[in-house]
């Protein structure tokens, strides 16, 4: 059910030469990216009728209008399960606790006397917000991408989820729920690729967001590449990934349902066990067995998940060795099971989200751990990190310095621009202070 990659022996080889030994998924975005260009310029020239035409094309939902009525997000609302409702506020309130804390403050630092560097926050100004709506339905998601929007002072943010054929061209009903329950109230039927390009360019709908946010399959991530620079975007969210670093101490039984619980997400989904123990990896092996076949989506996502190449069980010499290997996989969602959890945990360098030992599964991270769970994955983590405040704000210096701190630092300044061969901007501090300038 799922393959073995044995990595003892031998010294573990360094950076790119171990990072090509691990499992991994195919996704190539850039092939996506010729498929999605024509579609995004089409929502660019077509705006709200190119929308509509490929909601019937790609959802089979004949649409009059992409925006949502406000009267649909109140009944979803009104018309959900209220233990549902209960879950979605509890994981709103963890959500807040996290992402709140993670407000910046304005800084200011004085470089000399007479001179100051300030540091302003700014949040962006208008992000579209993304929510899947293929295999699964993902309110968890809405919550994820809104609150620490929200937290971070975004004052226009708008959702798109794709519409669906069960629900008269809506999104999900728990999907609008979970907005109503935010208080957004500007949501759209729109997916995959055409709710980047509604977003990017704007139609008669929808005024164009600044930047767009949230997980999604591999023509959002294409979208998104395709319009960098035009907006900012979080990641090019890959398929999921699950790694486990695990010794003797772990329970098989634990490992296996954790492995199983992110491959039911997608069949390209990744599931990685890191251990130094044959024994846990033989009872792990046995263990997905029964867990597999009494679950659901077998077929069609978890057993492809486990199978592929993307997902192994991978035999290490020691602990120190498989905390070398899950650095350099660089997972977005890395569990540490071992004798000294916390201790490994505090040594990871690159994971979206650690989580700690036995009762810290990436089940709870998903929901209501607090922390969010819209993260680096395909290695990013060793250079990105997952959606927060931070993600939606901006940093703005602002100089203030007196003439006398400015006369003071003068020199260097001309002496810098003259060394780059730049001398007009010497000269703009020469103008100040009456020296002899180019033309005077």
């Amino acid at each position: 059910m799922i393959s073995r990659i044995d990595l003892r022996g031998d010294a573990l080889p360094e950076g790119g030469a171990l990072r090509d030994l691990l499992p991994r998924a195919d996704f190539d975005v850039q092939a996506a990216l010729e498929k999605v260009r024509p579609i995004c310029e089409d929502v660019h020239h077509r705006g709200d009728a190119a929308l509509i035409e490929y909601a019937k094309r790609f959802d089979g939902v004949e649409l009059d209008r992409v925006r949502v009525p406000a009267a649909a997000l109140t009944r979803a609302l009104a018309e959900l399960d209220p233990e549902v409702r209960a879950a979605l506020e509890e994981s709103v309130r963890r959500a807040r606790i996290v992402h709140r804390a993670q407000r910046r403050k304005d800084h200011t630092t004085q470089v000399v006397p007479g001179g100051t560097v300030t540091e302003k926050w700014v949040p962006v100004d208008r992000v579209g917000l993304y929510a899947p709506g293929g295999r699964s339905v993902y309110p968890s998601s809405v919550i994820m991408n809104v609150v620490p929007a929200q937290e971070a002072g975004v004052p226009s943010l708008a959702l798109a989820s794709p519409a669906q054929q069960e629900f008269g061209g809506l999104p999900h009903p728990t999907i609008l729920a979970a907005c109503a329950l935010l208080g957004v109230d500007e949501v759209y039927a729109a997916g995959g690729a055409t709710a980047v390009a509604m977003f990017a360019y704007g139609t008669e709908s929808c005024a164009p967001a600044n930047m767009v946010t949230g997980p999604g399959n591999i023509w959002v991530a294409a979208a998104k590449r395709y319009f960098t620079g035009r907006i900012g975007i979080d990641a090019e969210a890959g398929p999921t990934e699950i790694a486990v670093l695990a010794d003797a101490t772990a329970d098989p039984v634990h490992v296996a349902a954790d492995l199983i619980s992110q491959a039911e997400h997608d069949p390209l989904a990744a599931a990685v066990l890191v251990t130094d123990s044959e024994e846990l990896a033989a009872a792990v092996e046995r263990e997905l067995e029964p867990q597999v076949a009494a679950t659901k989506h077998v077929e069609d996502r978890i057993k492809p998940a486990l199978a592929g190449r993307q997902s192994a069980i991978v035999l290490v010499s020691s602990v120190e060795d498989g905390l070398k290997v899950v650095d350099a996989y660089g997972a977005e969602h890395l569990e540490i099971q071992t004798a000294d959890a916390a201790g490994l945990a505090a040594r990871v360098r690159n994971a979206g989200a650690v989580f700690v030992g036995p009762w810290s599964p990436v089940s709870l991270g998903d929901y209501a751990a607090g922390s969010n769970h819209v993260l680096p994955t395909g290695g990013c983590a060793c250079h990105s990190s997952g959606l927060s405040v931070q993600s939606f704000l901006r940093g703005i210096h602002i100089v203030d310095y007196t003439r006398d701190a400015l006369a003071d630092v003068t020199h260097h300044v001309v002496t810098l621009a003259e060394a780059e061969d730049l001398p007009a901007h010497g000269a703009a501090l020469k103008a100040r202070f009456g020296w002899k300038v180019p033309g005077r």
